[in-house]
């Protein structure tokens, strides 16, 4: 069985066409994370030929340009393969991470490490403790109250 926090299915992934999650990092913060697919179709051929660890990717939620969120809370923009980023329309390659044009050209993604087992996504990078699914500020009930003034 693989080691790491289970995310989500390879099947999950390619019918949302992304998955977003929120995982801390080794400098105790908070980063957005998104799974993609890595491939046109994955078939059942694709998932034996091999062994499961190849159909998704994950990599940071962010452009290399400017720092934008590629998922804004409606998942991710793609096309033909490639990530869009929604601010100045750079085009990573979803496999690699690596952008050849517009505002981010010549950079890659920083990537997450993430395995495939019998069709499960497992967070596999030691660098990041899983918190929760979607973006860093969902789930969070907002500030607490520390006012003694009612209204």
């Amino acid at each position: 069985m693989t080691a790491g926090t289970r995310l989500t299915t390879v099947q999950e992934v390619y019918d949302e066409r992304s998955v977003l999650f929120t995982a801390t990092n080794s400098f105790d913060m908070d980063e957005e994370i998104i799974v993609v697919p890595c491939e046109d179709d994955p078939t059942e051929a694709d998932a034996a030929a091999t062994d499961g660890e190849q159909g998704v990717t994950a990599w940071i939620n962010r452009c290399t340009h400017e720092a934008q969120r590629f998922d804004t809370g409606r998942g991710v923009p793609t096309r033909d393969g490639e990530i869009i980023c929604p601010k100045h329309g750079s085009l990573f390659d979803a496999c690699s991470g690596d952008c050849d044009n517009g505002q981010a050209a010549g950079t890659t993604l920083p990537d997450v490490d993430v395995a495939v087992e019998e069709g499960e996504v497992y967070l596999a990078d030691e660098e990041y403790e899983f918190e929760h699914l979607g973006g860093i500020d969902e789930g969070d009930d907002g500030p607490s109250a520390t006012s003694h003034v009612g209204f």
